[in-house]
């Protein structure tokens, strides 16, 4: 049985993984793809210039259900801000060692644990992409292009600080807003001009209005900007906002409210343009992914803690496409996004032990 190595964790995150980082993590998926291919996998590699490659990692195929694993081998840290590795008796600090080098290495533990007792795996592949970190921009076209082929999906982001898994996330989505009014002198001629703050203005009130805490909706207008100065009604503003929503219902109610308040002018002689869009649609959880939960449950003879969350990951765009997904199977850790970014040793050799029954399980039909 394959216990955490944190020596061999400690190599892939020493390497820098910021997600403009192509070489460290181009590196980090290298070695990451020469693990698997040690326990029989194949590479398809799907290379890009900019970013890191995206990596689909196959086993062998037999008739019967299909899991994917999905991972992301990238991580907020720009070279030379948060590079160390360091541990004690109860934790491991470092960049990704709990989002998500530490959950994607969880997966290989187990999947080295099943293949050191079956001498081989099937129908259980593995998807690395690189660019989770910036919104899956490039990468989630294939996710979701890849998603179809399979039956199941599970995903290695930290779990909850009780061990959940995630059933649920809210979607998300930015857009921008661009105004066009008319410049004119405050003074000498103001009732010449057509001001393009005051459209925001009202615009942005009507946006935020748009928000229900009750059903988990969010519209936030983070950003700001127009005008000349002073003296000068304002010829342009734009706006940045992000919508957060935990059904497609809301998500729906709060577009077409969006499209309306686009393009009615609540100033005379401005104009308003959209742009933006989804990131990242809900996830909501549904009756297979119920029925995925309790057949685990029966098999490891355990209760499964679950939780949703506010935050997005690329399980939000496997569960898009209908397909039952569980995120959250990585170590429990906390600080992630930041310099105290750490991963609990007893989470992850718990994590390693249920991941490998769920493997096993897979392998002999019983899920």
């Amino acid at each position: 049985m394959q216990r955490p190595d944190f020596n061999e964790l400690k190599q892939i995150i020493k390497i820098n993984s910021w997600t403009k980082n192509k070489e460290g993590v181009d590196r980090n998926g290298d070695i990451f793809a020469y693990w698997l291919e040690e326990i029989g996998y194949t590479l398809v590699r799907y290379p890009r210039e900019e970013i890191g490659d995206h990596l689909h990692l196959t086993s062998s195929a037999k008739e019967g259900k299909k899991l994917l694993l999905l991972g992301h081998l990238d991580t907020v840290f720009p070279p030379d801000t948060f590079e160390a590795f360091s541990e004690d008796e109860a934790w491991i600090y470092g960049p990704g060692v709990c989002d998500m080098k530490g959950g994607n290495y969880v997966a290989l533990q187990a999947l080295r644990n099943v293949y050191q007792k079956y001498g081989e795996i099937h129908n259980i592949d593995f998807l690395l992409v690189s660019d989770e970190e910036t919104g899956s921009d490039d990468s989630k076209h294939l996710s979701a292009k890849l998603a179809k082929e399979y039956d199941y999906c599970m995903v290695f982001e930290a779990a909850g600080v009780h061990d959940e898994v995630v059933i649920g996330r809210k979607g998300v989505g930015t857009f921008f807003i661009n105004i066009e009014g008319i410049a004119a002198h405050a003074g000498n001629h103001y009732d010449k001009g057509a001001d393009a703050n005051r459209e925001a203005a009202e615009k942005l009130l009507r946006l935020v209005a748009l928000t229900d805490l009750a059903k988990g909706t969010t519209v936030n207008v983070g950003k700001i900007e127009g005008g000349i100065g002073a003296n000068t009604i304002s010829p342009k503003a734009r706006f940045t906002f992000e919508l957060r929503y935990t059904t497609t219902t809301e998500r729906d109610r709060v577009l077409a409210a969006v499209d309306e308040i686009v393009t009615t002018s609540y100033v005379e002689g401005t104009t308003a343009t959209l742009s933006g869009g989804i990131q990242r649609d809900v996830m909501e959880p549904i009756p297979a992914q119920a029925e995925f939960i309790a057949r685990i449950e029966a098999l490891c003879n355990i209760t499964l803690p679950t939780e949703k969350r506010g935050g997005v990951s690329d399980a939000n765009i496997i569960a898009s496409q209908g397909i039952p997904t569980l995120d959250g199977w990585g170590p429990y850790g906390d600080g992630d996004h930041t310099v105290h970014e750490r991963a609990s040793k007893k989470s992850f050799a718990e994590r390693i032990d249920l991941v490998t029954k769920i493997f096993e399980g897979f392998l002999e039909g019983k899920l």
